[in-house]
């Protein structure tokens, strides 16, 4: 499988995920379709369990019939209340679906843009910030060398592995990221799926068809 071996290549230069990799095996590759749905649940996910996340989401495709720009913003934000959605996301989510749906915002052509032009893209709308764009650069566009530094699991996950007496913070994170650069994504990746199998969790699925 492509996956494995490089999963593999990258630990055999680098020990500590290579202990990573030996205690829990190949993490699955967590990727998700570029496109409007990936980005509601990764607006969804922010400061939120990632299963309460994918409950809401559920819930508001349910809702809307399907996960369009036009058909979430023939809800209201009532309903969206009743789904789960909090006051601010129901903003962010409006916000982006407006962009989308105007064209202010070209999902498509982010594709053919350079790491930090999409995250400049993406963070101009409300709501979405460096995680966001960085998840989605990551999971969406397939980039391999993001380093999301915001994310909280990835920080406890690198004080863990490294046996650090703190979790880092950003930056002392970034600085950490560099040893496994250009393969940061990969990094990440290996990270996170130790930090979920000590806890005895795994990866959310969630069907992100429109």
């Amino acid at each position: 499988m492509q996956w494995a071996r490089h999963v593999a290549e990258v630990a055999e230069r680098h020990p500590d995920l290579a202990a990573e990799l030996d205690d829990h095996g190949v993490p699955e590759r967590w990727s998700r379709p570029p496109g409007f749905p990936s980005l509601v649940l990764l607006i969804l996910e922010q400061q939120v369990s990632l299963a309460s996340a994918a409950a809401a989401y559920a819930r508001v495709r349910a809702r809307a019939g399907a996960m369009t720009p036009a058909a979430l913003l023939s809800t209201t934000p009532e309903q969206l209340r009743e789904d789960g959605v909090s006051r601010q996301k129901d903003r962010y989510l409006r916000a982006l679906a407006v962009a989308v749906d105007s064209g202010d915002l070209d999902l498509a052509g982010l594709q053919a843009l350079p790491d930090d032009m999409v995250i400049e893209r993406l963070t101009a709308l409300p709501g979405i910030g460096p995680w966001t764009a960085q998840a989605y650069l990551l999971a969406c566009l397939d980039r391999p060398d993001v380093w999301p530094v915001g994310d909280r699991a990835l920080q406890v996950a690198v004080a863990e592995r490294l046996g650090l007496a703190h979790v880092p913070n950003g930056r002392e994170l970034e600085e950490l990221g560099e040893q496994w650069r250009p393969h940061r994504s990969t990094a990440a990746r290996l990270l996170w799926h130790g930090y979920l199998s000590r806890r005895g969790r795994r990866e959310t699925n969630v069907d992100l068809a429109p």
